[in-house]
């Protein structure tokens, strides 16, 4: 199971890990936090040392009921960002957070590898043409509605079937237009309830029907500092311990804050089924 990355051959049978980079105020985790130059090089240097494969930038927040942003307004916070890693490292496979096709492709032209999309073109019509265009891995996931109303968009007889019905005509979309390189996230947290995304989490080695390597975005999410009681800051251990049940599932990419716990998770999963 391979992905082509600008013109590299990225072999996901072993998983690999994507660090989350946001450059938005309001983030729920991590908003904020990196507001200059120094601080954004320093974590993505630190991201890539701790072993992550691609890094994944965004600029406008999916947390439930967020704040709408200009197309205009993710451009500018984005792309001199992108440009800004790949002059100081210029080897980094970015993936790039957006459901906007100018957003993509802007990004793209600028050294961008892959692009990430929450809504799997439902919230852009072109999204998917541009894609075919620049030829480039597309991580595709389920979502109803947007971030904006996606909790409330939460009403299914059954949720595993119908997310893989989604997915299924969202590939046979994708490869009527030649996309190759495709990835799905189950999207946990987007439009499902605290019992719903751990149904999909128990269900998960069937979207291996798919025959398309499975991406995951627990980081420190509310559906593990909830049942604990908890809090974001507090939600690494519960995070490492929903990442290796998804390996053990059969994930192949991990989406991340934190690379190195992640990458430990990928070793030592690694370790356990290398004489398999």
């Amino acid at each position: 199971m391979t992905i082509r990355c600008k013109g590299q051959l990225i072999d996901l049978s072993t998983p690999k890990v994507m660090g989350i980079l946001n450059v938005t105020p309001n983030s729920f985790f991590d908003g904020g936090k990196y507001k200059n130059e120094g601080e954004i090089l320093s974590q993505v240097g630190k991201m890539l040392n701790d072993g992550a494969t691609f890094i994944d930038i965004g600029a406008y927040s999916s947390k439930p009921k967020a704040e709408f942003v200009t197309e205009d307004e993710e451009l500018s916070r984005i792309v001199s960002i992108v440009q800004l890693i790949l002059e100081h490292f210029p080897e980094t496979l970015i993936s790039i957070d957006t459901f906007r096709s100018q957003v993509a492709k802007v990004c793209i032209e600028n050294g961008a590898a892959i692009i990430n999309d929450i809504s799997a073109g439902n919230l852009d019509d072109k999204m998917l043409e541009t894609i075919a265009k620049y030829n480039v891995p597309y991580i595709m996931m389920h979502m109803r509605g947007t971030p904006q109303t996606m909790q409330t968009m939460t009403d299914y007889e059954n949720i595993v079937k119908e997310m893989l019905f989604y997915f299924s005509e969202k590939v046979a979309r994708a490869r009527s237009l030649g996309i190759n390189d495709l990835i799905v996230d189950p999207g946990f947290g987007f439009a499902k309830t605290l019992e719903q995304n751990y149904e999909v989490l128990q269900k998960l080695e069937l979207f291996n029907i798919l025959e398309l390597p499975i991406l995951v975005g627990f980081s420190r999410k509310s559906m593990i500092y909830k049942p604990l009681h908890s809090s974001a800051e507090r939600a690494l251990n519960g995070t490492t311990v929903l990442n290796t049940l998804a390996l053990a599932k059969g994930a192949k990419i991990l989406r991340v804050h934190d690379v190195k716990e992640a990458m430990e998770c990928v070793t030592l999963f690694n370790k356990t089924n290398q004489n398999l």
